[in-house]
C-alpha cells in the first residue's frame, strides 16, 4: 500500500482520504447506512463492533452519537482502502472480506465486527506509510 506516499502526501495526512469513492464521508445518516451496507453488517454485528445496544441501532435523527461517530471512523478507513485501490469498489470490498495473513488470518471486516477497529486503523495507517512487512 504505497500509492499514497508516491503522490508525496505527508504521513500526517494519511488518515484522511482525498476522495469519497464509497460516498461514506459526509457524516450524515445516509452515509452511515452506506458504511453498514458496504460491509454487510447485521444489527447484531454492528452492536458488537460499536458497543451500542442492538435496540439503539438506527439511521435517523435519533441515531446514537457513538454509533454515528464510529460509523464515520469506519467509513474513513473504508475510503482509505478504496483510495489505495484507485476507487475500485469490488477490490475494496474483497480486501475487507478476505482473511489477511498480516492480521492473523482474520479479515478486516471480522476485525471490525469483533471490536478490533483501532488495531485495523493502525495496520492501515502503517501500510499506507509503507511500514508493513
Amino acid at each position: 500500500m504505497q500509492a499514497r506516499s508516491q503522490r508525496h502526501i505527508p504521513t500526517v495526512f494519511n488518515n484522511v482520504p482525498t476522495h469519497d469513492y464509497l460516498g461514506v464521508l459526509r457524516g450524515d445518516n445516509e452515509s452511515s447506512k452506506k458504511v453498514v451496507d458496504f460491509l454487510k453488517f447485521k444489527k447484531e454485528e454492528l452492536a458488537r463492533a460499536t458497543g451500542v445496544a442492538k435496540s439503539s441501532i438506527r439511521y435517523d435523527e435519533r441515531m446514537p452519537v457513538e454509533l454515528a461517530e464510529r460509523l464515520q471512523e469506519i467509513g474513513v478507513i473504508c475510503s482509505l482502502v478504496a483510495e489505495y485501490f484507485k476507487g475500485d469498489i469490488e477490490k475494496t470490498a474483497l480486501w475487507f472480506r478476505l482473511k489477511n495473513p498480516l492480521l492473523g488470518d482474520i479479515s478486516p471486516r471480522d476485525m471490525i465486527r469483533a471490536g478490533r477497529y483501532e488495531k485495523l486503523v493502525k495496520f492501515i495507517q502503517n501500510a499506507l506509510a509503507g511500514n508493513t512487512p
